[in-house]
């Protein structure tokens, strides 16, 4: 190998590198064009770098994005064709709208793994947390309240993050700090009644988690 062949493969292995560093694997959902409903859920990889996007899915195909315009959100593909981004899953991911069809990228893989029946507070075991639990939760417009599944992670002085999972199979994270509660990506209104924290999110979802699953026993 010449030099310039060998300084070549050099940038190429390093290219090839940075751009791994910047993928992650996702779950791409495919909707066919004009339909609401899927049931093609496959695993995929997502990268981004300097604008550029790729697309890798399990089923072979690939979308290689390139922004188009100073508009956020246009591309092409490959294949020249008009691709758009929207932001409407929020922190759980990206929607692509191909002319064919559309690709919705989830970053949670845990909805790639099947159901463990025997584990009512799936995808939460306590091999990743320090306990995990059903908390009562009601999505915007629910008149009563539901169940849903969370892993609690404790801290000292009595705090604790707790990943949750709403009815829509989103997943955030619920902190509750010595002086203050918070979460990712949400605005939520807390306040302690009793032993109970009520959080009323700017979403209309409203969640109870009590004392005892933040501080343990």
């Amino acid at each position: 190998m010449n030099r310039w062949k060998m300084i070549g493969a050099v940038f190429a292995a390093a290219w090839t590198a940075s751009v791994a560093a910047d993928s992650a694997d996702a779950v791409c959902d495919i909707y066919p064009k004009g339909e609401d409903h899927t049931d093609v859920m496959i695993p995929c990889t997502f990268g981004q770098r300097q604008g550029y996007i790729l697309i890798t899915r399990s089923d072979g195909v690939t979308h290689d994005l390139s922004p188009v315009g100073d508009t956020p959100g246009n591309f092409t593909d490959q294949q020249g064709r008009k691709v758009y981004r929207q932001s409407g899953l929020g922190d759980q991911g990206l929607i692509f709208r191909f002319p064919d069809e559309s690709v919705y990228v989830y970053w949670n893989t845990k909805r790639l793994e099947p159901v463990d029946e025997n584990n009512p507070t799936w995808p939460f075991t306590t091999e990743e947390y320090n306990a995990t639990a059903l908390f009562r939760c009601k999505a915007a417009g629910d008149s009563g309240f539901g169940n849903c599944p969370g892993g609690i992670l404790r801290m000292e002085d009595n705090q604790a993050s707790i990943v949750v999972q709403n009815q829509l199979g989103e997943q955030f994270t619920i902190n509750f700090m010595k002086d203050y509660v918070n979460a990712t990506n949400r605005e939520v209104e807390a306040r302690l009644e009793g032993d109970t924290w009520i959080l009323d999110f700017a979403n209309g979802e409203v969640w109870e988690v009590p004392l005892a699953a933040i501080e343990g026993g």
